[in-house]
């Protein structure tokens, strides 16, 4: 690992198919397309490419003399070329900004990254398509970058850069003790921290549960509770119900004797 490097020297898509550039085997097909793939950058583009910005993640309203005016502050401009849909004429959201000094390339390169135009955050990056070998595009299944969502992230970049590998010893082999018995030096001291902690730990958890458990038994009660309020409220309801009965049945029979009483006078 004494070569390891955060940003890749030469584009491997296996290796930017992994977090750390260990990876022996491609977790998704777009790798294998990238490692299947052929590709020749495209010989109509002129100027230097060791002079050239890669800009990225434009506004789509952002124009040509937008982009000069925020990267003409760090140098003289040589050439701007916003990537432009051939049929509609729409941007793509990506243009290539040449200096005419390398001064300049890198002043933009350190200070233009993470710019806000136009309401959009961008990414700034030298180019990499004649620069870097190697290179796969995006739509090959290479470069880098990429969204979470995708499942195809690639690293190595100035987005993504590696991260370092951690090298760590057989821990499973020492742990149970079948490493050699320089590396077993544990002391009964230690030994009885764990149990200790242990202790604690069922202390703790058992506290838990037996508040959990009274919780529980309260909430029952209140139910039990609830649940006999409510049968009260209803034997009353019945009780005034009945008595309103009676009352309007005495009422009924009342007249009904009267009118006998009359009818045997």
């Amino acid at each position: 690992m004494a070569d390891w490097a955060p940003i890749a020297k030469e584009y491997d898509p296996l290796k930017a198919g992994s977090i750390d550039g260990t990876d022996e085997e491609p977790h998704d097909r777009a790798i294998w397309r990238a490692m299947l793939a052929r590709y020749v950058p495209n010989k109509g583009v002129t100027g230097d490419p060791h002079l050239t910005l890669f800009v990225a993640r434009l506004n789509l309203q952002t124009t040509e003399e937008k982009l000069k005016e925020v990267f003409s502050r760090y140098g003289d401009i040589r050439k701007i070329r916003l990537v432009r849909d051939l049929v509609t004429g729409f941007s793509k959201g990506y243009a290539f900004i040449e200096y005419k000094e390398e001064r300049a390339l890198l002043k933009a390169h350190r200070d233009a990254n993470r710019l806000v135009i136009d309401q959009h955050e961008i990414f700034v990056d030298f180019e990499l398509e004649r620069t870097l070998k190697g290179w796969i595009p995006r739509r090959l299944g290479g470069g880098f970058g990429g969204k979470k969502e995708s499942g195809q992230l690639r690293f190595g970049g100035r987005d993504r850069p590696f991260r370092k590998p951690i090298n760590l010893p057989n821990v499973k082999n020492d742990f149970y003790g079948e490493g050699s018995s320089e590396k077993r030096n544990w002391s009964r001291e230690g030994t009885r921290d764990w149990r200790t902690r242990d202790r604690d730990q069922e202390r703790s958890r058992n506290k838990r549960w037996g508040e959990r458990e009274r919780s529980w038994a309260w909430g029952d009660s209140e139910r039990e509770r609830d649940s006999r309020e409510e049968r009260s409220r209803g034997r009353d309801r019945k009780d005034r119900d009945r008595k309103d009965r009676d009352r309007d049945r005495s009422r009924e029979r009342e007249p009904k004797k009267q009118r006998d009483d009359d009818k045997y006078r």
